[in-house]
């Protein structure tokens, strides 16, 4: 045993390892835990608020949602919202603005039609927004660069005021290491710059090999985005999956352009999120407008080339994956869809191609309105099911119940760390026979 152990050993400090790292802190009778982070701080990649929408996703305006997942999502997004309230977060990186989805044309405007109708019972503060409701709310949505009303029909479904939508990820990621650290009786220290080079089971415990020191713990957690499944294969776990990488871009207004978060109808057969515009709450609330969905041979986004070998490993190539390709590529949505995002980011041509989608929100944008945000967007690691030859939609979690997980969280995974966390966390205490304090969590969180 070194002289860095711990009872539990979180791997990865974005959104999710801090949310784990902090709930294992205030919720149960675990002693000793650590983190460790790759970087010389904390959510300095997909955590970080230029890397993400920043918003909450609650469901309510997230048309690809089924009623079921909705629900889901929803009871992971309040938790956000009590978490900031708790501590007083709220106007310092938890924010409220005006939210809806938008159909354009008859068959979109059916749809979200029939969805408020499905949907109103379990978010009944939402609203319709008719054509002249808009027009006052969210005017850039219906007029035209010369004033003249949009001729598609169009409605809004969402909320104008009273919901928490906005929270800046990777200052709450903050947060939660800096109110981990406080609670008395505990042993939490975080180790940042401590890269993970090898996991190493021996008996009952693990040992963690790092840049800086060597660890040793009872149980490990490995919340590290697509370097999850790397970690995972690298023990031989995990083998079923491979990992395709998605990097999303974003393009920022020079001006305020919406009031609030405007989402459109997704097209079912696409598996990424349909653009949307947010007010960026770290540019003086110009409007955001994305994000793209571009297939990139690397593990993260902005550090060089380093992890274009590790892609490779954990892509896993097979006759599977290739399946899977095939099979997205054959068909002519998802193909033109991928054509077309690559055209986002080619420069000179990339804004003229993107104008032309994002002016389904904002009919009147024009090209001198509109910026590529250079170092803007992360890397989302889709993951690959080789055993049924289909891409995952959503979140994996490797358990070989040997006391490790491996997670992967593409979005909404932000959104759902805290539920996530305590899913973990509950694994963790019945691995070492500890004692998770649901009344407090409830209490805290849920109630």
């Amino acid at each position: 045993m070194t002289k860095n152990h711990y009872d539990v050993l979180v791997i990865g400090g974005g959104i999710s390892g801090a949310a784990l790292f902090y709930e294992l802190a205030k919720y149960t009778d675990i002693k000793k835990i650590a983190l460790v982070e790759k970087y010389d701080g904390i959510a300095t990649l997909n955590s970080n608020g230029t890397c993400n929408s920043q918003t909450i996703h609650f469901g309510d305006i997230e048309t690809n949602y089924t009623l079921d997942k909705a629900k889901k999502v929803k009871h992971t997004a309040d938790m956000i919202v009590k978490y900031c309230l708790q501590y007083g977060y709220q106007d310092k990186f938890m924010f409220s603005h005006q939210k809806m989805a938008i159909g354009v044309g008859e068959k979109e405007v059916a749809y979200m039609r029939a969805r408020y109708e499905e949907f109103k019972e379990l978010y009944p503060y939402l609203e319709v927004f008719e054509k002249d409701k808009l027009a006052q709310i969210e005017p850039k949505v219906v007029f035209d660069e010369n004033g003249n009303e949009r001729a598609e029909p169009i409605i809004g479904v969402g909320v104008e005021k009273g919901q928490y939508t906005t929270v800046d990820f990777g200052a709450m990621a903050q947060s939660l290491i800096e109110n981990a650290i406080k609670i008395k009786d505990k042993d939490t220290d975080v180790f940042l710059s401590s890269q993970v080079l090898s996991i190493q089971q021996l008996g009952d415990m693990h040992i963690v090999q790092t840049s800086k020191d060597t660890f040793t713990a009872d149980f490990v957690v490995v919340n590290a985005g697509a370097h999850s499944l790397y970690l995972a294969h690298q023990m031989g776990h995990g083998l079923d999956y491979g990992c395709l990488p998605i990097a999303g871009s974003f393009y920022l207004t020079t001006k305020k352009i919406l009031n609030g978060k405007v989402y459109m109808v997704q097209n079912p057969k696409l598996p990424f999120a349909a653009l949307h515009g947010d007010p960026d709450i770290l540019v003086n609330g110009y409007t955001r407008f994305g994000p793209t969905a571009l297939a990139l041979p690397k593990l993260e986004r902005y550090h060089g080339n380093s992890t274009v070998v590790d892609f490779i490993k954990t892509l896993s190539f097979d006759k599977n994956v290739a399946k899977v390709f095939y099979d997205m590529l054959t068909d002519s949505d998802i193909r033109n869809y991928t054509l077309r995002n690559f055209l986002f980011e080619i420069p000179y041509f990339n804004k003229k191609f993107f104008l032309e989608d994002a002016r389904k929100i904002v009919p009147s944008l024009q090209l001198d309105e509109i910026r590529y945000a250079d170092g803007f967007g992360g890397v989302r690691p889709q993951v690959i099911d080789k055993k049924n030859q289909k891409l995952m939609l959503g979140e994996a979690s490797i358990n070989p119940q040997t006391g490790i997980l491996f997670n992967m969280t593409p979005s909404p995974g932000a959104t759902s760390c805290l539920g996530n966390a305590k899913r973990d966390a509950l694994l963790v205490c019945e691995k070492l026979q500890k004692t998770f304090d649901h009344k407090a969590f409830d209490e805290d969180l849920v109630e």
